[in-house]
């Protein structure tokens, strides 16, 4: 027996040290990337000027006199990141409820492979479809002069966001224990009302992160857009052509030098601002809803009489059916907790109750 440990405990060590190593090298990446960026990037906004920059409106990196500003390019890539969340947040959301709870076997069988396939299709066979097939298409809808537009690049990336949205959200989903369905059928609930009102608020810091991811790729794409949004640094518009943040250093750096190769740091610099602001934000709400969460499981465990709708108080039911489903009152003498109160690992009465 001590002969196993002293084999196990080495291989224990190296694995940490592996581990460790692993995550400081992740680290390391990200502090040079971060350095590198702070270093390229603020000398073009030292010399252009930080307001200038940020929220000029003009952008003619060519001109005799140039002009570097970049709120355009600002301006269309939060409009076309919240438009492609506003799309394709619902659709991934149903969808991973759909594969997760709703959807029978054989067919989610066939349905969860082919969103792993759009995983995996490249960016720029999404935006060569969509130059192909969307951008005449919206210009023959609309009566438009030429198709690439904001609007073209929004649904490209609705669609490009949905197979990271319906994977995290659907294992998020899978996730959740499966004695708090079993509780809410038990008490009368419908399979649907169980999904919306147990599983989806039991699985929603999983959701919360897919949303993340999606906002991500939404965000930090650019061979598609380029190919789909027209690349013209105009105000946005939904039917005119734009530039986001990413299409403007994608699309210049090949031939830039001096003070527009820098500016083109400086863009990448806000991009990556824009990035860690919205993680920060996000990660802050999603560990303040886990702190909620936590607390709201502390004083559910906690002994207290059960007491039906309308009289004060609300327990885990109350809560979940908002008092449309039965509630039970338990007798003095259930439970080792006078009055009666919740089990511990499934928050069901301690012992028969009685419907009130």
């Amino acid at each position: 027996m001590n002969a196993t440990k002293q084999k196990i405990r080495p291989m224990e060590w190296i694995m940490n040290a592996v581990f460790f190593i692993c995550g400081f090298v992740a680290i390391v990446f990200v502090l040079f990337i971060s350095i590198y960026l702070i270093i390229s990037g603020l000398p073009a906004i030292r010399e252009i000027g930080l307001v200038d920059f940020l929220f000029g409106r003009e952008w003619a990196s060519t001109a005799s006199d140039p002009k570097f500003g970049i709120l355009p390019f600002i301006l269309t890539s939060i409009y076309g990141t919240c438009g492609a969340i506003i799309l394709g947040v619902p659709v991934g959301f149903m969808t991973a409820v759909f594969l997760a709870k709703v959807a029978p076997p054989k067919l989610a069988a066939v349905v969860r492979p082919a969103v792993d396939l759009l995983a995996g299709i490249p960016s720029v066979v999404y935006g060569l479809v969509g130059m192909m097939v969307l951008v005449p298409a919206v210009r023959k809808a609309f009566d438009l002069p030429d198709g690439a537009s904001l609007f073209c690049a929004i649904i490209v990336l609705a669609i490009m966001i949905l197979p990271s949205i319906i994977s995290v959200s659907e294992t998020a989903l899978k996730a959740v224990p499966p004695e708090y369905e079993e509780a809410s059928l038990a008490l009368g609930a419908t399979h649907i009302e169980t999904v919306f009102r147990v599983s989806v608020p039991a699985a929603s810091s999983g959701i919360a992160a897919a949303v993340v991811l999606g906002i991500g790729r939404a965000i930090g794409e650019a061979m598609a857009i380029i190919m789909v949004a027209g690349n013209v640094a105009n105000m946005p518009s939904l039917f005119s052509s734009v530039r986001f943040l990413t299409t403007a250093v994608a699309s210049e750096m090949a031939y830039a030098s001096g003070l527009q190769r820098q500016a083109l740091y400086s863009i990448a610099l806000v991009l990556f601002i824009f990035i860690m602001i919205i993680n920060i934000v996000l990660n802050t709400l999603l560990k303040r809803k886990k702190r909620c969460a936590e607390y709201g499981r502390e004083q559910n465990h906690r002994a207290a009489p059960l007491r039906p709708p309308g009289r004060g108080g609300r327990d885990l039911r109350h809560r979940v059916f908002r008092g449309k489903l039965r509630v039970f009152r338990l007798p003095a003498a259930a439970g080792p907790r006078a009055g009666g109160g919740l089990c511990p690992p499934c928050r069901l009465p301690d012992g028969p109750g009685r419907a009130l």
